[in-house]
């Protein structure tokens, strides 16, 4: 049973090819900010690794456990404000967020299946690029920091 209200911790995972080609993906909504896979907790105990994945499913249809994908905690947390009208879905009060961040090195090509609940379109761009596009601060500087985590043969 979730929640009556979201958890303020969540995930960002940055899906890159080894070539650091971003996956982003464009929230639905009318609002058409491009962004990398987030999502909160499900419940406070969920460790963010089970966070990553499950989002990660949930969003874009990867199977982060699948041969040739890497999945890495960047060991990296973004403190910041909830939105004045996104706070509703948070208990009184709560007006942070608690945000993790993870890279997820995926096989150039890998297959890419929208839940259209959430997002409506997707596309590949380099990691500099991927950057401009970001609608958040916190997802843009992930981008740029991508070549510092990425993990290199």
């Amino acid at each position: 049973m979730l929640p009556p209200f979201k958890i303020p911790e969540s995930v960002l995972v940055v899906i890159h090819t080894p070539a650091l080609d971003v996956l982003l993906i464009r929230r639905t909504g009318g609002e058409g900010h491009w962004q990398s896979v987030t999502g909160s907790k499900d419940f406070i105990a969920e460790p963010f690794e089970c966070t990553a994945r499950r989002e990660v499913a949930e969003e874009t249809g990867m199977d982060t456990a699948a041969s040739g994908c890497l999945l890495t905690d960047w060991a990296l947390e973004n403190l910041y404000d909830i939105w004045p009208q996104w706070r509703h879905r948070y208990a009184p009060g709560v007006v942070r967020n608690r945000e993790r961040v993870f890279g997820l090195c995926v096989p150039a090509g890998t297959p890419v299946l929208l839940s259209p609940r959430e997002h409506d379109a997707f596309e590949w761009l380099p990691w500099q690029r991927a950057a401009d596009r970001c609608f958040s601060a916190s997802n843009a500087e992930a981008c740029l920091l991508l070549p510092r985590f990425t993990p290199r043969a």
